[in-house]
Formats: C-alpha cells, sequence, structure tokens
C-alpha cells in the first residue's frame, strides 16, 4: 500500500504543482505567457555572463587531468591511505569534486567499470559523490550570476563542508563495509 501510494505522488507530484501554479496565476490574473516569456529572457542572460565561469573551471579540470598531476597524487598519497582503508583510487574523486561533479562523475565510472560495482572502492566511491558538492562550480555560477566578487568566506565553507562530507563518507563506509 504505501509503494502504490509513493508512486502515485511521485508521479503526480511535479505535474500538480505545475498545474498549480498555472491556476494560481489565472486566479491572480497575472498574465502568464509574458511571465515565462521574460523569465526565459533573464535565464538567457544569466547563461551568458557565466559562461567564462564555466569555461574556466572546465579548462583547470582538463589540464589538472592531462597532466596527470590527480594520479601523480593518488601515488605519492597511497602508503597514508592505505592506513584509513581508503583506495588510492578514490582521491582523484576527493581532489576533483570539488571543482566539477561531471568530472567526478567521469572518474566514479572508471572506478566502477575497473573494478565492478561490488567492489569497495566502487562503494567508497559513490558516496563520497553523495556527500560532497561542487563547490567551485557552486561558487563560479550562482556568485557569478549575481555579480558577487569576494566569496572568500563561502570558498573556505564550501570546502570545509566537502572535506567533512569525505571524512564522512570514508568513517561510514568504514563502520558498514569493511
Amino acid at each position: 500500500m504505501f509503494n502504490s501510494v509513493m508512486n502515485f505522488l511521485s508521479l503526480w507530484a511535479l505535474p500538480g504543482l505545475i498545474l498549480l501554479i498555472l491556476t494560481m496565476g489565472l486566479i491572480k490574473k497575472v498574465p502568464l505567457y509574458e511571465v515565462f516569456t521574460d523569465g526565459a529572457k533573464e535565464g538567457f542572460k544569466v547563461s551568458v555572463n557565466i559562461i567564462p565561469y564555466l569555461v574556466a573551471i572546465i579548462v583547470a579540470i582538463s589540464m589538472l587531468r592531462a597532466s596527470g598531476v590527480i594520479e601523480l597524487a593518488g601515488a605519492l598519497f597511497a602508503p597514508i591511505l592505505t592506513h584509513f582503508n581508503i583506495p588510492a583510487d578514490i582521491l582523484p574523486i576527493a581532489i576533483v569534486r570539488s571543482l566539477s561533479g561531471s568530472a567526478a562523475l567521469g572518474i566514479f565510472s572508471d572506478i566502477a567499470n575497473s573494478l565492478g560495482p561490488d567492489n569497495y572502492a566502487t562503494t567508497l566511491a559513490a558516496v563520497m559523490v553523495g556527500s560532497s558538492e561542487t563547490t567551485f562550480y557552486v561558487l563560479a555560477v550562482y556568485f557569478g550570476a549575481v555579480g558577487i566578487k569576494k566569496l572568500r568566506y563561502a570558498l573556505i565553507v564550501g570546502l570545509l563542508a566537502d572535506l567533512i562530507g569525505i571524512i564522512a563518507a570514508i568513517a561510514v563506509c568504514n563502520l558498514m563495509f569493511l
């Protein structure tokens, strides 16, 4: 019974929300089409304004991956990582996750394909990806969209939250899967 109710709710939640917004707009006599197109124009302007930030992030990630810095860091820190039951394959995700979600998912896919879905490293990688944020991307896109230039404290807090998320992922996986 619970599953059927949840399936029904998940199937109709978004259409219901859209219908509710349209109905409220009609009741309040809001010019829906004009407001929608104005929002689309503003969204397009924002997307054009954030393109330089996105290009900078993509170039930085590509340079890190192509230069081999991420793999070198994994090889350097392998003895320390094994002491804490952290596979060296995981380090690239910990480094890249704050920069780009798609790069982290690409690295995760490589780990899952090469080690298999039941491997501890794959499980830890999945939990790490789910417990951290793309801090630099968020700061570049959202702060860039509204024109905020001073982001030092937000960067510090975001990176600290990523570090805590990664440490928590390691601790939880060590407790549950080893």
